[in-house]
């Protein structure tokens, strides 16, 4: 027999289980409206409109809609028309609701979740429709299929019959559809008519025309041969058609005189991704599925400097790009640096061109087709869909390289496209070197850098890094470990001044205080700026004993008082040497370990496996007992080392640690050892 739950007794605050709330239904849109239409003000009620839109344009793309029809009434509402096959009217048999009722009252229904009523689709959430009700005070469907004319209103989400026009007529809630009369057999499509609920809406907020036209026209362009219709309230009537596809679409959105002709990149490819599926029984079962991917783009060079790029996925533009577009972008990069190459443009001893040098007059248009996309978010922004990326990088690949290298029709375009490509980034480096040569030329001018410093050869900030190591013999092990190529070394002279102590007289006098300032050259304080840094990562090194802990600690405090931009931007870092290095007989590669604990697990490992481990253990009690080969592979190579970065975290606590640790007051820090002595590990201090 179970005995019954105690009572938890009084809570602090009264938050019981009964404070606990479910949102049913459309309870949850018109509570949080923002976390399905991105805003609740303008720019939500447009993307209310791109919901029925993209439905529609989805009957296009299956095959079955040849015109679309957009109405702006005069009295705010919306309504939008199609000639596709109409939502479907027979009853569901799971939920008991006719098609239309289940699409337009219920979340995550629909016919694109993998069934065969899409292929692709652009609205794939099965939220669209249900979204665009329940924030409506009032919405009409209309539907013609099977010879019929169906019909149904809904007030914020509730079916019922209204008793007159507009949102303000009685309405009595009533589920099911009505028929409303005949029509021809061969008539079908939807209709949806809606008035927006702008109780739920920031004041002054109303659909964008502009943006709406916009969305038409560019619709137009990927889906060749669909007619698109706006009429505004005054009956003015825009047609939008366009057979050319992308190829129309980038020499309309070209803001500049082509330096070549269009190029038209065409090609598919499929790809597997891990997905839950519903099997016979409607249970979602994890499955490895193969999907099939279209790929459509359109691309030309210009004489301006600006980029035009825009990317699309089941014909809804992905305004933050996304997986389709880095693929673009890769094989763009690759393909030209190669065919740069090829004919000759680059010299050998020439840098590769940078992603910015080839986009720059560039317009294009990405466009994909994929079944059932993983977006990144309701309002599909960003594709997400990972094996998109390798298909379209080797779609564009295969086409450009067809262009650039075989085709000698276009070897006058080709090579004018070339030297563009050279010119801006000859222009970059230039630009570049200037910058870099003035950035040096202040942080020479202020004084002369320490002799000490074993500076390196690149001036590029995103690249460089200035490493402080602790003492002259870890200097000497570092130089020979480091790649002096983006790697400099800055030793310090032992323990730097504790700055939490000191005043800003005193931490300038300090001269390794002094010497890291002017070689970070970002200044301090309130003039400490981020863009006049001379590397891009500060590295703390120093050796795993309790000095070298007290050095990175002072280290860290100077940052924290001086230099906090540096932390803020995530651009401090401590390194983690290994603490050991375990030899096993018979094999040539050594095992790094960093905690006394992971080492005696690797040495039991290894011994019950059967293996011998060397004795003695080399124990690392300062980076100059390494050799340079040894530092380099476990420390300082980016492919193999371990960085620790420095975060504020809780400014207030971290501030509150550093006056604790490191201020002037000793009575508290004193009671703070006294008090968390009973906490220390005795077998793991290294005396």
């Amino acid at each position: 027999m179970t005995s019954p739950a105690p009572d938890p007794g009084p809570q602090r605050g009264g938050y019981t289980a009964k404070d606990l709330s479910v949102l049913e239904g459309l309870e949850a849109v018109r509570k949080r409206p923002g976390m399905y239409i991105g805003s609740t003000d303008s720019k939500g009620l447009t993307h209310l409109v791109y919901e029925i839109i993209d439905n529609a344009v989805d009957e296009a793309l299956a095959g079955h809609c040849n015109r679309v029809e957009v109405v702006l009434h005069d009295d705010g509402s919306v309504e939008v028309h199609d000639d596709g096959r109409g939502i479907p009217v027979d009853v569901n048999v799971k939920s008991g609701l006719t098609g239309v009722e289940l699409v337009l009252t219920k979340l995550h229904a629909g016919g694109k979740f993998g069934g065969e009523g899409y292929k692709t689709s652009g609205g794939l959430h099965g939220v669209g429709a249900s979204v665009v009700n329940a924030l409506s005070a009032r919405l009409d469907a209309t539907v013609r299929r099977g010879g019929r004319v169906h019909t149904m209103s809904f007030q914020r989400g509730v079916a019922g019959v209204f008793d007159g026009d507009g949102p303000r007529a009685g309405f009595t809630p009533r589920a099911g559809l009505s028929v409303a009369g005949k029509a021809p057999l061969r008539q079908t499509g939807t209709t949806i008519r809606w008035w927006p609920d702008l109780v739920l809406f920031a004041k002054g907020s109303m659909a964008d025309v502009t943006a709406i036209r916009d969305r038409l026209r560019q619709t137009a362009f990927l889906v060749p041969g669909l007619s698109l219709v706006v009429r505004g309230a005054s009956h003015e009537e825009e047609l939008f058609r366009f057979d050319g596809g992308v190829v129309d679409f980038v020499e309309h959105l070209a803001p500049d005189r082509g330096v070549c002709d269009p190029i038209h990149l065409t090609g598919s490819g499929n790809y597997k991704e891990t997905v839950p599926v519903l099997d016979a029984q409607g249970h979602l079962v994890t499955t490895t599925v193969e999907r099939h991917c279209e790929v459509d783009i359109a691309l030309r060079w210009g004489t301006a400097y600006d980029t035009v790029s825009q990317s699309f996925c089941n014909v809804v533009r992905t305004g933050h790009g996304g997986s389709h577009q880095n693929g673009f972008e890769r094989a763009l990069l690759r393909t030209l640096n190669e065919a740069l190459r090829t004919a000759k443009v680059l010299k050998v001893k020439d840098e590769d061109v940078a992603k910015d040098d080839v986009l720059e007059g560039l317009t294009a248009v990405v466009t994909v087709k994929v079944p059932e996309p993983q977006y990144l978010g309701q309002t599909k922004d960003e594709l997400g869909t990972n094996g998109v990326s390798r298909i379209v990088a080797d779609v564009v690949a295969k086409g450009l390289k067809s262009e650039f290298l075989d085709n000698r029709r276009t070897k006058a375009q080709v090579r004018t496209v070339l030297d563009k490509v050279r010119a801006a980034a000859q222009t970059r480096q230039a630009a570049k070197a200037s910058k870099d040569a003035a950035r040096r030329k202040t942080a020479l001018e202020s004084s002369t850098l320490p002799a000490k410093l074993a500076d390196c050869r690149s001036t590029d900030v995103g690249r460089t890094e200035l490493w402080l190591v602790e003492g002259d013999s870890a200097l000497g092990t570092g130089k020979l470990a480091r790649n002096s190529e983006y790697q400099a070394l800055l030793p310090l002279r032992g323990k730097i001044l504790n700055v939490q102590k000191a005043g800003v007289g005193e931490m300038l006098a300090n001269a390794e205080c002094a010497s890291i300032i002017q070689v970070v050259g970002a200044g301090t304080g309130r003039t400490c700026d981020l863009d006049q840094m001379r590397y891009g990562k500060i590295v703390i090194t120093v050796d795993a004993d309790v000095d070298g802990s007290h050095i990175r600690c002072l280290l860290i405090t100077l940052f924290a008082r001086y230099m906090r931009p540096v932390i803020e931007a995530g651009r401090l870092y401590a390194a983690v040497p290994p603490l050991h290095r375990i030899e096993v007989s018979g094999s040539k590669d050594p095992i790094y370990t960093y905690s006394e604990k992971q080492m005696l697990q690797t040495v039991k490992r290894l011994e019950a496996s059967g293996k011998h481990v060397k004795q003695p253990m080399q124990r690392y009690k300062g980076l100059g007992e390494m050799d340079p080969d040894q530092l380099a592979e476990t420390t300082m190579h980016p492919a193999t080392r371990t960085l620790r970065r420095i975060n504020l975290g809780d400014i207030d606590l971290a501030e509150h640690s550093l006056e604790l640790l490191m201020g002037n007051e000793v009575a508290p820090r004193r009671e703070f050892i006294i008090n968390s002595a009973g906490r220390v590990d005795r077998a793991a201090l290294d005396t």
